[in-house]
Order: structure tokens, then C-alpha cells, then sequence
């Protein structure tokens, strides 16, 4: 009886720690959904574990970036778009590019996370129902307009708390499936040792992943959402030391989530000389290895991983909107209901056209790397003016990483352009 007694203790335990996870929560849900996934799947595949340099430099970045913004917030209790139009000369200017940018980036996101979302649903039916792959695109379509009204109808009824347990649920089943996707495929250490040493594949494309891998893991959105998130959760200035740790905690697993993802693909598909260009060929990396079994796992994890980030995706227009006319989130406002209705609307245009989600996916993580250096000039901008911070005195390794933040991503920005001049 006791034995029983502490198991379950163990297990509330677990439970609690996962369930008191903070604002970070919504940071891994912007920054690991199914474009992470299919950039780390697509980089893991193309080019083994060249990539995972990009990787870590990104998540350092963003947790430090993550801190900055909380402290910002508790510090001064205002959130980020509101502070840039009250204390900054073109801060109004400013802050209307960013949610244009932002919101441009997310809503073309959420089609690709939608679609790829509705493929695996499909796949996953279409294994047990022979019958089914000559109704694809209706099938596909359908399941699309169910998760979309399933999610809208869900952020009518939501609170921030209701959001945070929700993505909590998504993002440990997501973490646990791709770790488990790891003991069936592993890739060779030393390739793991050698992906840490700066390199760009000189291939077709490879400049495109690598403003991609940024744009996914060094969200803007992920940082200008933090404020509202952290008061959201309550914190105040005494929360300061709680919401570091909560800023490194969830840098952390967003690099060991994204490098199993891609660790996965190396193992799977690199070795064999495989590629990733449609859906079913992520399923397909781990199911020469596993069987049918590793692909449930791995289609788990990459729909969870999808349905985790539709929720910040469809909050992000109104909670920019919101911050930049007075830092509160309504959820039950009128405005609230017809900007998250129109970004639903919008979800369903690449499902409807029936086009590639992989790669309407990719494109859109590389448009939001476009809006990144002016976040990061902003947050330096804010955090050095002392009639901002007043007696809050921040230290010199933040503005170092801030600094260095804000050319690395003025680098990748560039790039991105190359790239997509050479796409298109």
C-alpha cells in the first residue's frame, strides 16, 4: 500500500512539475511547431547534423532574449509594443511594423502548420483505410476545418490558463514521442561533434534552411508575446529570479527538442540518401527502421507538435494589437473574436488550394527572420534608457548577448534574402 502510495506521489510529482511550467510554455509552442519540426527533419535529411551550430547559437539568443523581455515587463510592468510607442522617437512606426511583419510571418506559418497538421491526420487514416487515398484532398480538406473550428471555438471559451495547460499537454507529448523516435535511430557522434563547428551546405537551398532554422528558433513573436504572457501568469518584480530560470528552461528544451528532431532525420534518412519533400516522407524516417509502430510515434509527436503551435499562431495578431494599444489581452472582446476568425480564415487557404505545406512551411520561416533585428534593436533600445529602467541596472553579458544577437540576425537576414532571390 505504501509502495502504491509513493508511486502515485512520484507521479503527482511529475505532474506538477510539467503543470507549473511557466510563461516558457507558450515559447516552446511558438518555437516548436510543425516548422521547427520539418526544418530539423528537412536539415537532418539533406545535410546530417551540419546544421545544429545554427541550432544552439539560436537558442542562446533566444533565451537571452526571452530574459530580456520578461524583465522588461516586470521591471516596468508594460508590455513591449506599448513601451516602443510611448518611450521611443518612431516607436509608433515601429511597433505597427513589427505586428505587420509578425503577423504576416505567422499567419503564412499557420497555413503550412494547418496543412501539415491534416496530411498527418490523413496519413494516419489512409494506413488503416485502403479506400481513402483516391479522396485526398477532400479528406485533407475536411480534417482542416475541423481542427480550425475545433481551435476557434476553444479560444472563445480560453483564459490564459486554459491556453498554458492545454500546450503544456501537446508539448510533453511532442518531447516524449521524438525522444522515443531517438532510441529506434541515432545518428553517428562524430557527426554530432562536427555539426557544432560553423558551416552553410554549399547546395541548392542551404541558405534557405539556414535563415529558416532562425526564423523558427529565434521567433520574434516568441519574445514580443513574453510580457503579456508573464503578467498573463500574475508575476511581478519579485517573480524576477523565476522568470530567468523559466527564460533558460525553455531555451534549453527548445535545442534538445529541435536537435532529437534532426537527430532523428540524420539517423533515419542522411545515411540512407533519402530526402524529405512531402509529408509522408516524414513519416517515412523512421518506418524502414521500426516499423509501422515508430511511425504512430513519430506522426504523434509531429501532430502534437503542429496542434501546439496553432493556439500562439492564432493569439498572436490580438495579442500584438492588444499590447500596442494598452498591454491587455481581452480574450472575450469583439476585436478578439474577428481578428482570430480572419487568421482561421486565412489558415485554410493552403489546405484549400491543395498546395505543399512543406514548402509554404519553409518559406514562412524564413520571412520572420526579416523582422528580427528590429525586435532586438528594440529590447536594447528600451533597456537602456534609464528613465525606462530607472534604478534597474542591467548587466553587461545580457547587452553582450543582446548585441551580438542583433548582428547575428542583421547576418541572417541577409541571407535570407539571397535566398529567397534565388528561390524565386
Amino acid at each position: 500500500m505504501s509502495e502504491l502510495k509513493e508511486k502515485k506521489s512520484l507521479l503527482q510529482k511529475i505532474v506538477a512539475i510539467v503543470l507549473g511550467f511557466g510563461p516558457g510554455i507558450f515559447a516552446i509552442g511558438y518555437t516548436i511547431g510543425t516548422g521547427s519540426v520539418t526544418s530539423m527533419i528537412v536539415a537532418g535529411s539533406k545535410f546530417n547534423m551540419q546544421l545544429l551550430w545554427v541550432l544552439l547559437i539560436s537558442c542562446v539568443f533566444s533565451g537571452v532574449l526571452m530574459f530580456a523581455y520578461g524583465n522588461y515587463a516586470l521591471i516596468t510592468s508594460e508590455t513591449a509594443l506599448y513601451g516602443f510607442k510611448k518611450h521611443l522617437k518612431f516607436g509608433k512606426t515601429l511597433a505597427i511594423l513589427i505586428i505587420v511583419g509578425i503577423t504576416f510571418g505567422q499567419w503564412n506559418s499557420l497555413m503550412g502548420i494547418l496543412g501539415i497538421s491534416s496530411n498527418i491526420i490523413y496519413e494516419i487514416l489512409a494506413i488503416n483505410f485502403d479506400g481513402l487515398s483516391a479522396y485526398k484532398y477532400e479528406t485533407v480538406l475536411i480534417t482542416a476545418i475541423i481542427i480550425i473550428v475545433t481551435f476557434y471555438l476553444l479560444m472563445l471559451v480560453g483564459k490564459y490558463t486554459f491556453f498554458e495547460k492545454i500546450l503544456v499537454v501537446f508539448v510533453t507529448l511532442m518531447g516524449f514521442s521524438f525522444v522515443l523516435s531517438l532510441c529506434f535511430v541515432q545518428p553517428l557522434s562524430i557527426d554530432v561533434v562536427k555539426g557544432l563547428l560553423p558551416t552553410i551546405p554549399d547546395v541548392p537551398g542551404g541558405k534557405m534552411l539556414v535563415a529558416a532554422f532562425v526564423g523558427t528558433t529565434m521567433a520574434s513573436a516568441t519574445f514580443l508575446s513574453r510580457p503579456l504572457f508573464v503578467k498573463g501568469k500574475g508575476w511581478t518584480i519579485k517573480n524576477l529570479d523565476q522568470q530567468k530560470k523559466d527564460s533558460i528552461t525553455a531555451a534549453i528544451l527548445i535545442f534538445v527538442i529541435s536537435g532529437v528532431i534532426m537527430a532523428v532525420a540524420a539517423g533515419a534518412l542522411f545515411y540512407q540518401g533519402k530526402e524529405v519533400s512531402q509529408v509522408l516522407d516524414m513519416a517515412n524516417t523512421l518506418e524502414p527502421v521500426a516499423g509501422k509502430w515508430a511511425v504512430s510515434i513519430f506522426f504523434f509527436g509531429a501532430l502534437s507538435a503542429g496542434l501546439s503551435s496553432i493556439f500562439p499562431c492564432l493569439l498572436i495578431a490580438p495579442l500584438l494589437i492588444a499590447d500596442y494599444q494598452s498591454g491587455e489581452l481581452d480574450t472575450n472582446s469583439r476585436q478578439f473574436r474577428i481578428i482570430t476568425a480572419v487568421a482561421c480564415m486565412v489558415a485554410l487557404i493552403g489546405p484549400g488550394f491543395g498546395a505543399n505545406p512543406i514548402e509554404i512551411q519553409i518559406l514562412s520561416q524564413v520571412f520572420n527572420v526579416f523582422v528580427l533585428p528590429i525586435v532586438v534593436l528594440g529590447i536594447i533600445l528600451m533597456l537602456s534608457s534609464t528613465k525606462v529602467m530607472k534604478d534597474y541596472k542591467t548587466s553587461l553579458g545580457v547587452y553582450i548577448g543582446l548585441y551580438a544577437a542583433l548582428f547575428f540576425s542583421l547576418v541572417i537576414s541577409y541571407n535570407g534574402i539571397v535566398a529567397l532571390l534565388e528561390y524565386f
